[in-house]
Order: C-alpha cells, then structure tokens, then sequence
C-alpha cells in the first residue's frame, strides 16, 4: 500500500491545517467557515478535527468520505472491525489516544493505521520515530474513531487496576533507610499510584514481549523507555518528563538502593512475581546523566537456565563435544563472545546440568545473575576487597567440585583458575575474544605461560546469538549465486536442495523476527592444538587446526543456521562480521 501524499500548497490559506486546507478545495468548506473553526480550536484547545465535526459544518461521515476521496486512501467502516482481533502493543496507547489513532495490522516495516486526518504530519512523524516503521494512512469516521480509542484506552486502564491489585502480581519489596534530608518526598514519591502502575505495566510489557532489558532514559525535555527485543532497542513509551524522580525513587525502593543518592551510579536486584510458582528477577543500574538518572532493568529468568542444551541452538556435533567436556572430571572449559552474546545463559544451562546433590559448586560473578538452587553463588564486591581472585582462593578451601567465574579479567585470576583446573577441578569462566582460536593467543598475552594454558584448557566455545526468523511469515529470499559464494557457501552446498528464507514481518513477530538463535564455534583442545599453544603458534596456526580437525567457524556454524531457514544470511553477516 502506498503511503499518502499529503501536501497541498496553496498560499491563500496558507494559515489553516491541512486538512482545512483539503477541504476547501474540495468544496466541502468555505475559507471563512474554515477559518472560525481553526480559531475556536486554537481558543478551545482542541484539535480542528474534533471542533469541524462537533460544530456540525460536516458530519463525520461526509467528512471520511471527501478526505478519502481528495487523498486517495482507502475508507474503512470502523464498525465492521473486531476490536479484539486489532493488533496489540505496536503503538503506544497513549501515542493512539493523543492523535486519535488505531493500528489495524502490520505488513512488513510499515502500519497500517486508521485515522481521520492523513495530514497531520506531527502524529506521522511521532508513529514513525517510535516504532522505527513507515505508516500507510487508512481513513475513518472521526465518531467511530475516538469511540475506539477510548474503549481501547479503558480497557488499558482497567488492566492496569486490575494489574496493580492482583494477588499474583507483587514485589519482593523490602524499603532501604533513607537519608533524614529525603524522609519528607520518600513517601510520596516512591508511592504514587500512577508510578506504581506505569512501572508495573513496563516490567510485565517487557517480560511478556520478551525484551532483555529496559532502558528508562531523561533528556531535557523528553523521558522515554526502550526495550531491548531481539537484541534490537524499540521505543516503547513516551511518559511526561515529569516523572522522572518519582519513577527513579521507586525503582530504587524496590532495588534496595539509596534513593537520596544521585550522583553515584548504583545496582540493585529486584524480584517479581508473575504467577503462584512463577518469580523473575531483574538486575537494576542507574547511571547519573546530565538530565536525571538513566536506569537500565536486565530482566533475569531463572526458568532460562532450565530451557536445556538442546534450546541454546547446538548442532548435533556441537552438543556432543560440549557434553562430553563438562562430563570430565577437571580441566577449564571457557565461553567467550561479547557482552549480550548468551555466555551467562550457556554456563547457568551447563551448570545445571552438572547440579546433582553429589557435587559441590561454588560460583563468583559480577554480580549473580542467574539463581539456582544448589549452587554457591558469592557476588564480587571490589569495594570490600572480595574479588574474583579472592573468592577463587577461598574456594580452593571448600572442597570444590565444580567453579565458575564470572570472567577472568586479570592474570591473577586467570593464574588461580588454571591452577584449580590442574588439581582436580572443572572450572568454567568467560573471556571477551571474538573467536575461540584468538581466546588462547588472549591468554598467552595476560601472561599465562603456553604449558599452563596447554595442560589446563580442554575445551573453548564462542558464540553469537543472531534473530531468528519469524516461521509464520518468513519467505524465500533472491539471492545471487555470487552473493552467497561471497558469504561462505561452496559450491557443493550451493546444489539447490535449500533456499535462503528472508524476514518479511507480521503481527506476532518483530520486522520478521521473534526469538534468537545461538550461533556457536565449539572448539575441543586436541593434542595438536596444545603442540600449537606450547610452541606459541598464531591465533591462525590453531584456527587452520581447528577447521581440519572438522570445527566450524562462527561464520561457517551461521551459515549453517541459514540452511536450515532458521534465521536469515543478513543476520549472519551482521553478528559473525570478524
């Protein structure tokens, strides 16, 4: 569907919206008539729209029916539509309450949206920077219209009521003590109904869209939340700025932060419960910025460790190797990739694996993301002296079994690691490398010696995590042959057996795409990689091993993922861009 052109030039009534304008070329108005509705509406505070179709100079029938024909766009009858069956969360409801707005459905990157005036470039432009999409404008009886919203908006609100007193749905809310200065606005601020519902409504939003994180973020004049989906930041509201410091004060609350202290960043956790059996955690940062307090919530689901091996996107052979490391009795077993990739994910779901009352773990992060019963988790606090290396040591004095560190970050830590590694216990850490040849030579550079490196690491996993294709919309993509030769392909696997599927984009995705996908390079430490390490050979010299002794690489392991039509060779290029 084309969008709509809306621009009318004609200096004589240059003054008047646009859709006065229309109008009266349309011969549907008259210049004065138009004018003393523009000024009433300017007078009265509301929209032209609204005051044209209040004031009777034209019914809101006649009205749908002139600007669609005067613009081209399609006429729907808004009474014929199944508000239940309209598309849920693609536009804020108050973006849609504001502009007097519906979505009606979503085809590819673009909305499509009912309204009664195509020419309000301030509702276009607004839809269009929220949502990142393009808008198609279908017209709608103005009456019929506004009745919509507001029974959309209602129904919001009474969700949110609903939400706000539901006996499965609560903090684990335990107040900080707050500096005697801030006693007076604590209460109010961190107890405003309207914050308390706006919060709620965020969080649950976000788990129920599968977002990883929300970004709540001042400027000057604006405050705005993001979430993060796919892996990809959406806008998803646009509160008053007014807000800002009671909504930061009830974070901090529920976070167990001091809220009378806003010039240093701070971290919390909270927990929320979501169902009789059912609790998520959310790790909380705030971050002093020139215009308020940014906090960023990371949305921890335990139920994410216990999705199993088979759900983190592990070929066959993949799977087999990883088993079989974490099946040994000691040695170092390391997941590199950068920040956001899934390593806390594919450590918390080996861990869990190896979690039997028989066996000892102890784990040191920065801070525990993940909980899990059964396991040791100590938080590192730098401040207190209790570091990676620190909590290491004290380990080795608990009668480990298994340990896992967060990330080795110094050589310290990488020194007592190995070390525990060598004497009888399986340790698995993280590095940030960008593939697993390069994490040894990483290594070697920390200042590890090459036969500590050998004798300790039995096996290395980097991984990517890229969108996965939407299965009820995805299509067959045209791609040139040379084009996919370019990206890795031979020409065996070119034989046309498969094709490449492209996004394409519907109502239950995102721009075609709903879930990730891990994208993994999983690399055993054979003996003649460890002839490598000892005779200091090149990231290179062990990546040309690795590729003999049958390891794919991130791009090769992508490339795969294409094949089966699990995401597409756009997102492979992007996450495996070495």
């Amino acid at each position: 569907m084309a969008a709509v052109d809306t621009t009318l030039k004609d200096p004589a009534t240059v003054a008047l919206p646009g859709l006065g304008r229309a109008l009266i070329s349309a011969g549907k108005l008259t210049q004065k008539v138009a004018e003393d509705i523009y000024r009433k509406s300017q007078a009265s505070r509301t929209s032209f729209i609204a005051e044209l179709t209040g004031s009777g100079a034209i019914s809101a029938a006649d009205l749908a029916h002139a600007v669609s024909s005067v613009f081209g766009a399609p006429l729907l009858d808004l009474g014929a539509v199944d508000p239940l069956r309209l598309p849920k969360d693609l536009l804020d409801a108050k973006i849609c309450s504001a502009y007097r707005v519906v979505v009606l459905a979503k085809r590819s990157n673009r909305l499509i949206i009912a309204s009664a005036d195509p020419t309000d470039q301030e509702a276009a432009e607004k839809i269009k920077f929220t949502t990142q999409m393009g808008v198609d404008w279908v017209i709608a009886e103005y009456d019929k219209l506004s009745a919509l919203v507001d029974t959309n908006s209602k129904s919001t609100s009474e969700s949110l009521e609903a939400l706000n007193s539901s006996g499965d749905f609560e903090f684990d809310d335990v107040p900080v003590e707050a500096a005697p200065e801030s006693q007076d606005n604590a209460g109010a601020e961190v107890e405003d109904a309207p914050i308390v519902k706006f919060l709620h409504k965020m969080l649950i939003d976000a788990f129920n869209m599968r977002a990883s994180d929300l970004h709540f973020e001042p400027y000057e004049h604006q405050y705005r939340v993001r979430f993060r989906i796919d892996g990809e930041l959406r806008e998803i509201a646009s509160p008053p700025i007014a807000i800002k410091d009671k909504l930061a004060s009830r974070i901090k609350v529920i976070s167990r932060l001091d809220i009378s202290e806003k010039r240093i960043p701070q971290d919390g956790r909270m927990k929320l419960k979501v169902g009789p059996d059912r609790v998520i955690d959310f790790r909380v940062s705030t971050l002093p910025t020139l215009f308020g307090e940014k906090i960023v919530i990371r949305i921890l689901d335990p139920s994410s460790a216990k999705m199993g091996i088979d759900a983190l996107g592990y070929d066959p052979e993949e799977k087999a190797r990883l088993l079989h490391a974490i099946g040994r009795p000691y040695g170092m077993i390391l997941v590199t990739g950068p920040t956001g990739s899934g390593k806390t994910v594919s450590l918390y779901t080996c861990l869990n694996l190896l979690n039997q009352p028989g066996v000892n773990i102890a784990t040191a992060e920065d801070p525990s993301e993940i909980n899990l019963p059964g396991v040791n988790q100590v938080n590192v606090n730098e401040k207190a002296g209790l570091t990676f290396a620190a909590a290491l040591k004290s380990f080795l004095r608990q009668d480990p079994d298994i340990i896992m560190v967060g990330e080795i970050r110094d050589l310290e830590t990488a020194d007592i690691s190995i070390k525990a590694a060598q004497t009888g216990h399986l340790v698995l850490s993280t590095l940030h490398t960008n593939d697993a040849p390069t994490t040894l030579t990483r290594m070697r550079n920390m200042g590890i010696a090459p036969f500590n490196i050998a004798s300790s690491v039995i096996l290395i996993t980097a991984q990517r995590l890229a969108r996965r294709l939407c299965p009820q919309c995805k299509a067959p993509a045209d791609i040139p042959h040379e084009a996919l030769l370019d990206a890795g392909f031979t020409d065996e696997e070119l034989d046309g057996s498969w094709a490449p599927y492209k996004a394409v984009g519907c109502s239950a995705c995102n721009n075609g795409y709903k879930g990730r996908v891990g994208i993994y390079q999983v690399m055993p430490i054979s003996e003649e990689i460890q002839r490598i390490i000892l005779r200091d050979g090149s990231a290179m010299d062990i990546a040309a091993q690795a590729k003999a002794e049958g390891v794919r690489s991130l791009r090769e392991s992508g490339l795969h993922k294409v094949k089966a039509g699990l995401t597409s060779l756009e997102e492979v290029l992007a996450v495996t861009n070495l």
